[in-house]
């Protein structure tokens, strides 16, 4: 690792060929921490663009996860076999502290890390490995709920392994929410606990439960007996996978789930009987905790997807540079410069979005943030998480068709990134269940209002010029369709509610891409001509298109 930070190739490292990356750290972080970030990122995006693609390509075709049931005597393991790159690319990124240095001390600062960097770091492990990302998701979602709500003692149990960086044994982490009776409908679970001589066992069964076998601990949730119906009646548990003996906690595994993509995580139907469970919080308020870590896990989810989209990206970049058709390299084409400053401009706004959003999480997670921003996070992590989703299967499907033929072949990373893309709009929230969370904050927050407030006041404190006058046009625009919308009945907002966030979330990574580019002039101005006039539609027939214009600038 150290050979690769001292002489790191730019064509073969995800960190170093990514500008618009680096420029946000710049920003956003203090100059000791980003120095510090700088370099590990470095040694990281090599690692990604190398060991752990390759990795990651034999777990996918060859390699995936199996269930081995029971040992050679016919004892109940329930043990997840992985193979041995897979092993490695854990050890590998969990001891970068992507999730350990959120919750404690980076030796070298003196001071804890923040989501600003481990997400920097989920972005590019999502490049070549976002089925392992999901892992690391349910890891950093379980450290999430034991330091703001688990008590002392079951902290000092956990904590530690959860925020390994080498130090200690890890446990990775894992949520179990969905039965097969429910769904998205938590409310309908039935796994229930008992108190059992002063100690909680929990019975039933979790139906798609990912990370089963790998996991240390999961955070499950589940109703004690007497608890009321519904999703106000679950308490949230810490449940071990082993007991302290090296036993299994009274969890099997019924059998793993065979999906179309993310094959690097073993997602099972696990049963529950007699598992030793702690209660973690406040036993009524399981489902708000668990929600809570939702939240976490749905900007997990958009920065595994802006990750594909980048791979995407780099990998239709790299081959039309390099094909030639009709005596002519693909990238000479109009239409193929076309198709590639679009997807450029549009992960560029993404990224640089995401990020803002990650800046505010921060803030809010940290306990610093105002009531009002932190209803407003509510709402850009609905939008973020719901546009990236769509817009990584966009991303790898017209990579595919840059690749031609050879982009439908497995020998290519190309039907990878759309298997493993097609999961992101289902994983953490379906674009339904994300509508209904815009509705229930306007209903109850009028969130829009904070909204709009927040892009006027940001908006105001950029100088004119041609770009600010393209976002308040439309600022204005989407608060008359915010009045329109507002005043629906419930029936018809549901209805609406998908086509208002794509309002909502063009708006705001316009005010994204404008800050940007007044921050860094040139290649970000030029990037955000190109995508606000993509994404409103603004060249008329005829007219050269900015992404042709621009193309050799950025390109090139």
């Amino acid at each position: 690792m150290k050979v690769l930070a001292k002489q790191p190739n730019v064509t073969e490292n995800f960190y170093l060929q990514d500008d618009t990356l680096q420029n946000i750290l710049k920003d956003k972080l203090p100059l000791p921490f980003f120095n510090y970030a700088d370099r590990e990122l470095a040694i990281f995006g090599a690692l990604c663009a190398g060991p752990i693609d390759e990795r990651a390509k034999h777990t996918d075709r060859e390699g995936e996860p199996r269930l081995v049931r029971y040992n050679k005597f016919g004892e109940e393991t329930s043990r997840v076999w992985v193979n041995e790159g897979y092993k490695q690319t854990v050890k590998d990124t969990y001891n970068t502290g992507i999730v350990g240095y959120v919750h404690k001390e980076i030796p070298e600062l003196g001071h804890h890390g923040n989501y600003i960097y481990s997400f920097a770091q989920g972005y590019l492990l999502s490049q070549s490995e976002p089925g392992f990302y999901c892992p690391v998701t349910l890891t950093m979602a379980t450290a999430y709920l034991l330091e703001h709500y688990a008590d002392d003692a079951v902290k000092k149990r956990f904590m530690p392994h959860v925020c390994s960086t080498g130090d200690v044994e890890l446990y990775e982490g894992a949520t179990f929410l969905t039965e097969r009776q429910g769904g998205s409908d938590v409310g309908a679970n039935t796994v229930s606990a008992k108190l059992i001589d002063g100690t909680y066992h929990l019975y039933g069964e979790k139906y798609f439960a990912s990370n089963a076998g790998q996991c240390g601990v999961a955070m499950v949730l589940a109703r004690i007996e007497g608890a009321a119906a519904g999703s106000k009646g679950l308490t949230l548990f810490a449940v071990p996978w082993h007991l302290e003996d090296g036993s299994l906690n009274g969890i099997t595994i019924r059998r793993l789930k065979d999906k179309l993509g993310v094959r690097a995580v073993p997602s099972g139907e696990v049963v529950f009987d007699h598992a030793k469970a702690y209660i973690v919080g406040d036993p009524s308020k399981g489902i708000y905790y668990m929600l809570e870590a939702l939240n976490l896990s749905r900007i997990c989810n958009a920065a595994a997807s802006v990750g594909i989209m980048q791979r995407a990206l780099q990998e239709a970049y790299t081959y039309t540079s390099a094909r030639s058709a009709f005596s002519s390299q693909l990238t000479h084409y109009p239409v193929i410069r076309h198709s590639l400053m679009k997807l450029k401009a549009k992960h560029h706004a993404e990224l640089v979005s995401l990020f803002d959003l990650i800046g505010l999480y921060d803030k809010v997670t940290a306990g610093n943030g105002t009531q009002e921003e932190q209803i407003l996070v509510r709402l850009l992590i609905a939008l973020t998480k719901k546009e990236t989703a769509e817009q990584a299967i966009h991303f790898s499907h017209e990579a595919i068709e840059l690749h031609g033929g050879n982009g439908y072949i497995e020998d290519f990373v190309t039907p990878r990134l759309l298997r493993d893309a097609q999961v992101l709009t289902v994983w953490e929230g379906t674009a339904n269940i994300l509508a209904l969370e815009l509705i229930r904050l306007v209903q109850k927050y009028n969130v829009q209002e904070l909204f709009l407030q927040a892009i006027e006041q940001r908006l105001s404190l950029l100088s004119p010029c041609y770009l600010t006058e393209i976002v308040e046009r439309k600022l204005e625009e989407t608060r008359e369709l915010l009045v329109q919308f507002t005043a629906l009945d419930e029936a018809m907002q549901i209805f609406e509610a998908k086509a208002v966030m794509k309002q909502l979330v063009s708006l705001y990574e316009s005010l994204n891409v404008v800050e940007y580019a007044k921050k860094h002039r040139g290649q970000g101005e030029q990037l955000a001509a190109v995508f606000l006039e993509e994404e409103w539609n603004l060249r008329s027939l005829g007219e050269q298109a900015k992404a042709i214009r621009y193309y050799e600038d950025i390109f090139i």
